[in-house]
């Protein structure tokens, strides 16, 4: 039986702490769960899944990622393509030794090759580079998954902030998808920025602008929301309770609009207690909510 960590009382109380404060300092709370949560990781379980790093894809250094395999013998399994945060302008596949690795050594336990993207960011490319190397990324497993023991049928793709941004951009706007569609079964968006914009409120619209250009007159048309519709892939949706500016307004966005064009809502988990950092941080501990809302939307992701 596995054994998973749990998020100690003092952690649990320094997040109700700051939770209600996350907006007034968003750079220096997502530094401060990063260090909480790496040395509570590296006693998350890790055996049985062989990880292949460093896989190149493009010239840039940034365009390469790592492969997440489990060991069991198994069926054709799903897949889940991970794309992380960072503002436009920074992050890293592996923030820490142990985040973001954490998102598909969670998933792996369960049988699900992960792989863990890394891409440009806007300081070397605009939009949508960043989509189109996702894009990249996605053809590569549709053209490994026999080698890999991946069904095909099962690619799952997910984002978290700025991640979500690059993701949901291909899941949804046909412009970035290749002639036979996007090769993807759903897209899972965690704390995600889903809508461009360079509000005052937004501490981060510099960063957005850098991305997508200052020109906001054309926001609307690169924000994924804009681009759901009837027959965009299933969806799941999740945010925290302390989210940075206007995140938890474009999530929610993202889910009326989809339930608005397929008459019928998404899934969706709003994660009491949790902030903006800790929603990704926390997988593969004890807090098991948020794995198994996207455990059983990777099992059943049509209903």
């Amino acid at each position: 039986m596995v054994t998973l960590p749990d998020i100690p009382p003092a952690l649990r109380a320094l997040m109700a702490d700051i939770g209600p404060r996350w907006r007034q300092d968003v750079p220096g709370h997502v530094r401060l769960m990063v260090e909480q949560f790496t040395p509570i990781l590296s006693n998350a379980p890790k055996q049985g899944i062989e990880v292949r790093h460093d896989i190149a894809y493009g010239d840039h250094p940034r365009q390469a990622f790592d492969v997440f395999l489990p060991q069991v013998a198994a069926d054709p399994r799903p897949a889940l393509l991970f794309v992380h945060g960072g503002a436009f302008v920074d992050g890293h596949r592996n923030r820490s030794a142990e985040i973001y690795a954490n998102v598909l050594y969670c998933f792996g336990r369960h049988s699900i090759v992960g792989v863990n993207i890394g891409y440009r960011l806007a300081t070397d490319t605009r939009y949508p580079g960043a989509t189109r190397d996702v894009a990249t990324v996605v053809s590569w497993v549709r053209e490994n998954s026999r080698e890999l023991g991946i069904d095909s049928s099962r690619i799952f793709l997910m984002g978290h902030s700025a991640g979500a941004a690059h993701t949901g951009s291909y899941a949804y706007d046909k412009r970035h998808h290749p002639a036979e569609g996007p090769g993807i079964a759903g897209h899972i968006v965690v704390s995600g920025r889903v809508r461009a914009d360079n509000r005052s409120d937004n501490p981060n619209a510099r960063k957005v602008e850098t991305y997508y250009g200052n020109d906001n007159t054309v926001y609307n048309d690169v924000s994924p929301v804009s681009h759901v519709g009837p027959n965009s892939v299933p969806t799941f949706v999740s945010w925290s309770e302390f989210e940075n500016p206007l995140i938890d307004v474009y999530c929610a966005e993202l889910v009326y609009r989809l339930a608005v064009a397929k008459g019928r809502s998404p899934p969706s988990l709003w994660l009491r207690g949790h902030n903006h950092t800790s929603t990704i941080a926390h997988l593969n501990t004890a807090d098991v909510r948020l794995e198994q809302a996207i455990l059983d939307f990777i099992q059943s992701p049509g209903r």
